[in-house]
């Protein structure tokens, strides 16, 4: 398991074990982590799971896949380091990420 840790818009942390294969978002909603709303379950149909990611983790994470691009082409707030959470896979190279969350996912 990874210690992930959640940032919401205001600073709030929720550190939470989120178990290797889950993705970001599983372990978001399954610990009820308030800023992740997954309006699609995960589908990568609808971006509303983005997370900002710290550049020193990209090097961990898969490349976006270009669906992933797609979705996040919609979001009002993308940043450069913006991700979908439905995409990113938990391993234990992820363990101890802290990713933000916009004050909005729609």
């Amino acid at each position: 398991m990874a210690k992930i840790t959640y940032i919401e818009h205001n600073g709030k942390e929720h550190t939470v074990e989120v178990a290797d294969g889950l993705t970001l978002m599983e372990g978001a909603m399954r610990n009820s982590v308030p800023g992740i709303d997954a309006d699609c379950g995960g589908a990568c149909a609808c971006a509303t799971c983005m997370v900002y990611v710290p550049e020193e983790w990209f090097s961990k994470l898969e490349p976006a896949e270009p669906m992933e691009e797609t979705m996040l082409d919609f979001c009002d707030r993308r940043e450069d380091n913006s991700r979908l959470s439905c995409q990113l896979k938990v391993s234990p190279a992820l363990d101890g990420i802290r990713v933000k969350m916009p004050e909005s996912q729609h």
